[in-house]
């Protein structure tokens, strides 16, 4: 018998595995930065930004999907149903799966000479391609196992992704960089060895999706799913419509989230060539070069720095979608609207403070993580800054979309994310003439916040529950304070003579305890004001 586990452990199990599958996300992503560069890393940010969209739309519901559908069935005792909610969507979508990856290989090389002007970036795109159908197959089976309240085989799927991506990326990125003669030998049509370093790098990504997919196959030898008990199996036609309802919902909203990577790519790079910039080229790197450099720089190392928490916290948004539909099908008001307090004022109380360390402590993390690339992390300072509010936004959006999908409203996410989308398109073209790549970060900030405003006041309206909004002042209170002691710490320290890893350490936790003793005294104890939930 599978074991479940309730709203907090679950959660907890995730985010765990979210944050050590980020770290090694860091380990990948920071050295491949240091070997790439900016202008390899926007021919990688290339590839991602074609990918994205089509892996979104293919599975980034889908877990979501089968998660809430077997979650329904489990809570009536009916497994044999969520048994073919998992067979049919396993069908269903890796045919989609294997569509997408189709797409993504065939626009692979005019998308190339589309964005970025040449084929340099071809084979990248066409590397990654392979990851969308193998991320079908984990999105399946993730799902289910969430369904069943069980988020460990998501939380272990998740290390081994990180894993496999971390070693084979870097090994074959490595290998291209160190090896050009031996690259051009085998294959003569590259030009850019950076280009051909970023499609080794990307490959290690498509091959953790593989992992990922045959971690499930060799977990379904040996997990045993409850059996029995219910009263009525749908037919596969009727799963199908079903998942189709919730998924391409939450797929497409997913699709309007990731356009705003294809926005910064087009408006990052066009603003910059056609307007120029006060950042004058680094050595090595042309004028023609700049706008990639540029772009690469902010898309590969202050976007890579921005998602870190808000890819944590989104495992909030995954413990809370099954324990807030089985509330919802009770009709259970009281646990929807603790359950709410809780999954929202947990990722205010993670988001705000690490927003407001990396605002303060921006130069010496940059510093730190990227080393071998001075020049990349000095064009990412200021517009890094500029992200920090929209980070706190997204982490405290998540859980509320996954509470809307809980309630029955999958389409509701996409009619959010349409106007924050526009406001992203043009608040780039506005501000980027003027404010350089952190006209694009300010955007960023702006379109998050609007999202989270409406899909706060469409969650409450829709599941006509009310959120204490008093304990989240009290956040952003004890965040201003640790930013001020953060600040105050990292001026003496400096004056001291300390290095910036001293200074970034001291700072941080002398931040870190100010804010922890106001949380506990003004918050007064997360747990117990969100207590009783499911």
């Amino acid at each position: 018998m599978l074991k479940k586990q309730n709203f907090i452990k679950g959660s907890l199990i995730l985010m765990a595995s979210a944050a050590a599958a980020k770290v090694l996300g860091a380990v990948f992503k920071i050295p491949l930065t240091n070997m790439l560069g900016g202008v390899g890393m926007s021919y990688f940010s290339c590839a991602y930004s074609l990918f994205m969209p089509v892996y979104a739309l293919t599975v980034t519901g889908l877990t979501a999907a089968v998660a809430r559908m077997t979650a329904q069935s489990a809570a009536l005792g009916m497994y044999e149903n969520g048994r073919r909610i998992r067979r049919t969507a396993l069908g269903l979508f890796t045919a989609a799966g294997l569509a997408g990856s189709l797409l993504v290989f065939l626009l692979a090389k005019p998308f190339s000479l589309y964005t970025l002007g040449s084929s340099d970036a071809a084979a990248a795109v066409a590397m990654i391609a392979p990851a969308v159908v193998f991320g079908c197959i984990a999105a399946v089976e993730r799902g289910y196992y969430e369904g069943m309240s069980n988020m460990y085989p998501t939380a272990l799927s998740q290390i081994v992704e990180g894993a496999v991506k971390a070693v084979a990326g870097l090994l074959l990125c490595g290998y291209v960089t160190s090896h050009p003669d031996v690259v051009r030998s085998l294959f003569p049509s590259v030009k850019d060895i950076r280009g051909a370093a970023a499609a080794a790098g990307i490959l290690g990504v498509t091959l953790s999706t593989v992992g990922a997919a045959l971690f499930f196959a060799v977990l379904r030898l040996f997990a045993k799913t409850p059996r029995g008990g219910e009263s009525l199996v749908l037919s596969r036609r009727t799963i199908a419509r079903q998942l189709a309802a919730t998924a391409l919902p939450v797929g497409a909203g997913s699709v309007v989230t990731n356009l705003t990577a294809l926005i910064d790519m087009w408006t990052v790079i066009g603003c910059i060539a056609y307007f120029g910039c006060s950042a004058a080229a680094p050595e090595g790197v042309s004028d023609g070069e700049l706008p990639h450099f540029i772009y690469g720089s902010f898309a590969g190392i202050a976007l890579t720095v921005f998602n870190l928490v808000p890819s944590v916290t989104n495992m909030l948004g995954k413990g809370a979608l099954t324990c807030m539909t089985e509330a919802y099908e009770r009709g259970d008001r009281s646990a929807m609207e603790q359950g709410a307090l809780q999954a929202l004022l947990t990722s205010a109380v993670i988001s705000v403070p690490a927003a407001v360390g990396l605002c303060v402590m921006a130069p010496e993390v940059l510093g730190i993580l990227y080393p071998m690339q001075s020049d990349e992390a000095a064009v990412c300072i200021g517009p890094l800054r500029w992200l920090m509010a929209g980070m706190v936004c997204l982490c405290v959006s998540y859980p509320l979309f996954s509470m809307l999908q809980a309630v029955g409203k999958a389409a509701a996410p996409l009619k959010i994310m349409l106007p924050g989308t526009a406001v992203k398109l043009a608040g780039n073209l506005l501000l980027i003439p003027f404010m350089g790549v952190s006209g694009a970060a300010v955007s960023t900030s702006v379109c998050y916040g609007l999202i989270l405003f409406l899909a706060f006041r469409v969650y409450t309206g829709t599941a006509g529950v009310s959120v204490d909004l008093a304990p989240f002042g009290k956040v952003l209170y004890s965040g201003a304070m640790c930013g001020g002691a953060a600040y105050l710490t990292r001026a003496a320290a400096y004056r001291s003579g300390a290095s910036a890893a001293v200074v970034l350490s001291v700072s941080a936790v002398v931040g870190g305890a100010v804010y922890v003793l106001l949380i506990r005294a003004l918050v007064g104890g997360l747990r117990r004001k969100a207590s009783g939930t499911a």
